[in-house]
């Protein structure tokens, strides 16, 4: 067989097979579920796709949702108190939110439709072995399975050893999105933790998408801990009143007796642990397997950063393959120094906005004043290496606030 086995069909997995396939690879991807038992699946996450990961979509032919999806042109910020604070920021382009049971079984199908190899059922850390003899390089690109051996955990390289925040996400309907300009709105919320709200293409059509990080004995943590399951409509009227609590600019886009979630399979319910884990590991036949995706670094999806951050490291790590073996320790090094740059900004900035330090909201204060500011740090997002050296400390965000009042 040879060549490149890729275990797992997220973001990182379909995307690395489709950079290898576009370029003349065949590798082989296993993927523990049909295209049409993804559809049929949970909601696993809820993922907006920045505009540098649009870009890399369009390269490879699969930015399938460029007219249908809404357009998102920044973030608008939001924190409630006696003086509330709102305002925008920009991105340079904007970004767009598909929901995953579409966006994922569509590119599956797109790689296998254009010849992709793909063997479906569930890959464990005991059977990788016998898949090693069988190709050049292994490429683990899920969470699941059992790889925690395999890639431990990188002891101290995380501040969190058990979930920062609970986690309520759901597509919701009645949420009106007839502005011209869309956003996604980022509530910081302190001491209860944050509230995002922003459009998502679904099987329906335009929806939003509500997600609550809850921390622990904060106004949110009830809508994390009770199943939605148990009472669906008790839910909804849960999420609709924190809304009107903690963002009324978005409850009044609201219909209230439209308000709801999709269905049952609709809300993600559940909590990560922030991990950095070994990059590579040598099997017992000499073949190399690199983690990839959730099973390299799992990022908290507060900031939205850990989808995109996938992307980048899925294409930095198709092109050293397709510059040509050996793959062997000093490969895996070579992606290292290529990939890390912007997977461990994503995690240090997302971990730091997890457990705020009180600079975060006098950059916030100072970006309210000043819009050519608020634009950059939205942009930063999208550069996340460079939104964590500028947010690293009280001096070095000091002196980044400082260069927007110079002159």
């Amino acid at each position: 067989m040879g060549g490149i086995g890729i275990i797992g069909a997220g973001t990182a997995g379909l995307q690395l097979a489709l950079v290898l396939q576009h370029n003349g690879a065949e590798p082989t991807l296993y993927a523990e579920r049909t295209p049409e038992e993804v559809r049929r699946g949970r909601l696993p996450n809820t993922v907006i796709h920045n505009y540098r990961t649009r870009a890399r979509e369009q390269s490879l032919g699969v930015n399938h949702w460029d007219r249908t999806a809404l357009d998102i042109a920044g973030h608008w910020h939001y924190i409630p108190g006696e003086r509330p604070l709102s305002f925008p920021g920009y991105f340079e382009k904007p970004s767009m939110g598909v929901d995953y049971r579409i966006y994922q079984s569509t590119l599956l199908e797109d790689f296998e439709n254009s010849g992709g190899r793909v063997v479906y059922g569930a890959v464990t850390a005991d059977g990788i072995g016998s898949l090693g003899s069988g190709h050049d390089l292994l490429v683990v690109c899920t969470g699941r399975g059992g790889f925690g051996d395999l890639f431990p955990a990188i002891a101290g390289r995380s501040p969190f050893t058990s979930p920062a925040r609970l986690i309520c996400a759901g597509l919701y309907t009645g949420v009106s999105h007839d502005s011209d300009t869309h956003y996604v709105t980022l509530s910081l919320a302190p001491p209860h933790g944050e509230f995002i709200e922003a459009p998502m293409q679904t099987f329906g059509g335009n929806v939003s998408v509500i997600l609550f990080e809850c921390i622990p004995g904060g106004d949110f943590e009830a809508i994390a801990r009770a199943p939605y399951a148990d009472d669906p409509k008790a839910h909804d009227r849960a999420v609709l009143e924190l809304v009107r609590a903690y963002n009324p600019a978005i409850f009044e886009r609201i219909d209230p007796s439209a308000f709801g979630a999709i269905g049952p399979r609709d809300v993600l319910q559940g909590a990560v642990t922030p991990t950095v884990r070994e990059s590579h590991a040598r099997l017992d036949d000499g073949t190399y397997a690199i983690a990839l995706g959730d099973a390299h670094v799992t990022i908290d999806p507060v900031c939205g950063l850990g989808a995109n951050a996938a992307s980048s490291a899925a294409s930095v790590l198709g092109e050293a393959i397709l510059e040509g073996a050996p793959f062997d320790a000093q490969f895996c090094r070579k992606v290292d120094e290529r990939r890390l740059p912007r997977i461990l900004g994503s995690f240090d900035f997302t971990n730091f906005m997890l457990r705020p330090q009180p600079h975060l909201f006098d950059v916030v204060g100072a970006m309210s004043a000043n819009s050519e500011l608020a634009n950059d740090f939205t942009e930063g997002f999208t550069e996340p290496e460079r939104q964590w050296r500028n947010m690293a400390s009280a001096e070095t965000a000091a002196a980044y606030v400082g260069t927007f009042h110079k002159g």
